[in-house]
């Protein structure tokens, strides 16, 4: 069932937002060739619990970090290792998310380590923009499938593809609540958007095929072509004067 939430409750998702928004930044600017994706890791958890939060991820369905870090071909959900060490032309996705007085902010954000290829930087470009382009979208009286649509349509422009596997969501008391985000849909389908829904839009784009593979990890995802892929995700609430980014603090 989707959860409206009321201004009070959205006020708290703010706080959450932000508290969310300051570790991604944080880390974002720690990101260079030679540190270790436990390091980030790192940043993004003492920011959190500075802030009298908890990381949103630990500990979720078992994950044993405080976020999600995925490099080049990785899609998402990739572990935190002191072994993972970024290197000069990577791009590096960090998913965070912050729990604080009941609720939760969830935003993601792909880096460039260094010096980068023009095709990763497109694709970075890219990426962000059918964010934006979904967001354009979110409107109270739409459909979620005219989000999905306007991402899917931009990404397709370029010759890309979305993630189908894996989807936008929710986002409130529980990390993940309905209705789901898809990034791909119809114009007019889906479930009506309402003033006090907040979900998380959440492009995943790959450079080439869309099909992705689960690692025996149980949680880092690869494009299955071992294509680059990247990731953009703020949450957002449905308000009568337009959307809000309740994780967007730069």
């Amino acid at each position: 069932m989707i959860q409206l939430k009321k201004p009070e409750q959205i006020e708290l998702m703010r706080q959450a937002g932000r508290i969310t928004g300051e570790a991604l930044v944080l880390a974002g600017e720690a990101v260079a060739e030679g540190v270790t994706t436990k390091h980030l890791d790192g940043i993004i958890r003492s920011h959190i619990e500075k802030c009298g939060a908890k990381p949103s991820f630990l500990g979720y369905g078992g994950f044993p970090a405080s976020a999600c870090i995925s490099i080049n071909s990785e899609v998402i959900h990739g572990i935190p290792s002191p072994k993972r060490v970024l290197r000069e032309g990577d791009i590096v996705k960090i998913d965070v998310g912050a729990f604080y007085r009941g609720f939760h902010g969830d935003s993601a954000c792909t880096f460039a380590v260094g010096k980068i290829s023009s095709e990763a930087q497109k694709l970075i470009d890219v990426t962000k923009q059918s964010f934006e382009e979904g967001v354009k979208k979110a409107l109270v009286g739409g459909r979620i499938g005219d989000i999905g649509h306007a991402v899917d349509a931009y990404v397709k422009s370029f010759g890309y593809s979305t993630v189908k596997r894996y989807v936008g969501h929710g986002v409130g008391h529980d990390l993940h609540e309905s209705p789901d985000v898809p990034n791909y849909g119809s114009v007019g389908r889906g479930p009506r958007l309402y003033p006090g829904m907040t979900i998380a839009i959440e492009p995943m784009v790959n450079i080439g095929d869309y099909e992705v593979v689960e690692l025996d990890d149980g949680w880092t995802v690869l494009t299955k072509d071992g294509s680059l892929s990247a990731h953009y995700e703020h949450t957002v609430a449905i308000l009568d004067n337009g959307p809000e980014l309740l994780t967007k603090v730069n």
